[in-house]
């Protein structure tokens, strides 16, 4: 009679799955990057500081990828991230332009430091905000409002990669470096729109360029790092006007269609 007995079923483990974890993993790998690039910046090894800060990016991207690709954003990884953000592309860039620059205006030059942080700030309380908020059409969510943290950064410790090139050559002027900061400050805070990667789609017939450019950047990465990313930086810079065109256009079309549709629009005669 043992052989009809019914077996009780066994209690499956409750957790929470590795994959949902790996993005929160990536976010941790990019805030101890960020915060390395500190110490580096007070040892004066200004390339290494740079660098961290570029490897934050990478993890950054990485973990929004992959929280896309694997289905496991939640509410704690976008905290998890904004609070990494700031301290990424925040607080890290201005100290480090301060001690490669700003300190030698005493203790004004630790205001640009400030104003940078305190807009990175604003610039991700608004985003987290923002996020809860579907009144946008369709068309805007390709674009920023104003320009994302991990840019500002990148435009912030611009003059540093360009006298990794050239060489100082007046990149490492503290009214220079402090104009570039408060200029990083205000993009991030405005309503500029910037274009935004991660739903741009690419036609068929530009895969194979694309794949080349990918790859071309990547071999510039490897032989040429601080070129690469100064060329980057400038096609970055370069693209910001352009994206406030398409912006307007896409604007422009979008109230012709509603005037055309609307309900006070005339209805044709037959």
């Amino acid at each position: 009679m043992a052989l009809f007995r019914r077996r009780v079923p066994r209690q499956r483990f409750k957790g929470l799955p590795i994959n949902r974890m790996i993005p929160n993993m990536l976010t941790l790998f990019a805030l101890c990057a960020g915060m390395t690039s500190i110490p580096f910046a007070v040892q004066g090894r200004w390339e290494a500081a740079v660098a961290a800060i570029c490897i934050a990016a990478v993890f950054d991207w990485l973990d929004g990828y992959i929280a896309r690709l694997l289905k496991s954003s939640s509410r704690f990884g976008a905290e998890l991230d904004s609070l990494s953000d700031f301290l990424c592309f925040g607080a890290a860039p201005g100290i480090v332009v301060y001690f490669w620059s700003l300190h030698t205006l005493g203790a004004g030059g630790w205001l640009p430091a400030l104003l940078y942080a305190m807009c990175a700030a604003l610039r991700l309380a608004r985003f987290n905000v923002a996020i809860d908020e579907p009144t946008l059409p369709p068309w805007a969510f390709n674009f920023f409002s104003g320009v994302p943290s991990p840019g500002g950064a990148g435009l912030a410790i611009l003059p540093l990669i360009f006298s990794f090139v050239i060489g100082d050559a007046g990149f490492r002027h503290p009214l220079l470096t402090a104009a570039v900061l408060v200029a990083a400050a205000g993009l991030m805070v405005s309503r500029v729109p910037t274009y935004s990667l991660k739903k741009i789609k690419v036609r068929n017939v530009w895969v194979l360029p694309m794949m080349l450019a990918i790859g071309l950047f990547a071999a510039g990465i490897v032989v040429m790092p601080w070129l690469t990313l100064a060329l980057i930086g400038l096609v970055y810079l370069a693209s910001l006007p352009f994206g406030v065109l398409a912006y307007r256009r896409l604007e422009r079309m979008a109230a012709e269609i509603q005037g055309t549709v609307g309900p006070d629009a005339e209805t044709p005669k037959p």
